[in-house]
């Protein structure tokens, strides 16, 4: 791949994505496969004025064989100095930013015991909680960025060999993160611009519900928070910093209301949790709270993430995007939430972002969950969107509003 397209992704992930302002700490987070791209990073931290660029390490191989080999007690002690190491720059002066860098192995744990890989990620969720505090309440500026790793590119282009296969993810990444016409900045603002106009459209509306339907079996009502905000494109940390949390972005979302969301909703798209996908499964709702669901695969680990705890059988979020998104028009199954879930409209089990509700971020969770907004340790986003969905609301003033037609934004 071009070295010069990857400079300018890692440039754009860094300055335009996580905008470290002078004087911060700059955190990344990435697989051992990705050093060099985290040292482009390094550099652009770097050029953008960061005092210091921290990376840290991980390798799923390693955390494959940790899994496997390890009693499960062992793997639920969770060392405090993993949240730590991350606070204590925040709490530094000039604070942090992070910079998330993802090339998973969509089924890094495939044949493992489902039930220790859950206890274990509940356990270091919980270990985390302060931590998830300060992205999920976007007190800080924080980004995800995905680059190949053979194994990821080979679960997307099997059979191809791994040179190649590596080769047509970068290109399919570049495609749709909008890299590959040399104007990667420019084409990220008028981007902006228009997902701004949408998210603005939207809240213009006063909307106190939406209807998903779709000829596969979906008809999903989803009551919204009180005083619930459609969000997308930039978000801006309390300071005003400006930042993409999701390279690539093409969604509006907000917070339904815990206890009112009702009907069925199909999966339109796999999903990879825990490193095991779920596929084809369906989804019924009642009076907020999954009360049936079943899965052609994946059935018990679906199973499993409802099981988490109270809050994992209702749902945070409901995010809206057009069938013509980039990633949806390239026909590709990434195997990866940061891109799917951008192909699709999708709702996420689990807890809320305050942020999509009028001042929720300076809330505790008791008066979030008053609002209607869910909490729980998960947050996992599910695409639930069809070429043929039509999406409806219901406005505060009793008025109905075609929001959605044929996967299409309708205005």
């Amino acid at each position: 791949m071009d070295p010069k397209l990857i400079r300018q992704y890692a440039e754009f992930a860094v300055k335009i994505g996580v905008n470290p302002q002078p004087g911060q700490t700059l955190l990344i987070q990435a697989p051992i496969e990705g050093a060099a791209f985290a040292r482009a990073c390094a550099e652009a931290g770097y050029d953008a004025g960061a005092k210091e660029v921290v990376v840290h390490y991980s390798d799923e191989r390693l955390s494959r064989i940790k899994m496997e080999r390890t009693a499960v007690e062992v793997l639920e002690d969770v060392k405090p100095w993993l949240q730590r190491r991350m606070l204590d720059y925040v709490h530094s002066e000039g604070g942090a930013c992070v910079l998330n860098i993802v090339a998973r192995d969509p089924e890094i744990y495939k044949g493992l015991d489902t039930e220790k890989i859950d206890r274990a990620n509940q356990a270091t969720l919980k270990a985390m909680h302060e931590w998830r505090g300060y992205t999920m309440n976007d007190k800080i500026q924080w980004s995800i960025v995905a680059i190949p790793s053979p194994a990821w590119a080979g679960r997307v282009f099997p059979g191809l060999p791994e040179d190649e296969a590596v080769e047509k993810l970068w290109d399919a990444i570049f495609d749709v993160c909008r890299v590959k016409g040399g104007r990667v900045v420019e084409e990220w603002q008028e981007h902006i611009r228009r997902m701004s106009a949408r998210r603005d459209r939207m809240n213009g509306l006063r909307l106190d519900s939406v209807r998903l339907q779709s000829a596969n079996g979906t008809d999903l009502t989803i009551g919204l928070a009180e005083d619930a905000v459609w969000e997308g494109a930039q978000s801006h940390t309390p300071e005003g910093y400006r930042f993409i949390a999701n390279i690539p972005t093409e969604e509006v979302f907000t917070a339904p209301h815990r206890l009112r969301v009702n009907g069925v909703v199909k999966g339109t798209k796999p999903y990879v949790y825990n490193g095991n996908l779920i596929e084809d499964f369906s989804v019924t709702f009642r009076d907020g709270k999954v009360a049936e669901h079943s899965a052609r695969s994946g059935e018990a680990l679906l199973g499993q993430l409802l099981d988490t705890d109270e809050g994992a059988r209702r749902i945070g979020e409901i995010a809206l995007v057009p069938a013509s998104s980039p990633i949806n028009r390239r026909n590709l199954l990434f195997y990866n939430t940061l891109f799917d879930e951008n192909a699709a409209c999708h709702i996420a089990f689990g807890k809320g972002y305050p942020g999509t509700v009028v001042g929720g971020t300076a809330m505790s969770v008791q008066q979030l969950l008053e609002k209607g907004v869910n909490d729980s340790l998960v947050h996992e986003d599910i695409m639930v969107g069809a070429p043929d969905m039509t999406i409806t609301g219901v406005t505060k003033a009793g008025e109905t509003v075609k929001i959605f037609e044929n996967g299409e934004w309708a205005f």
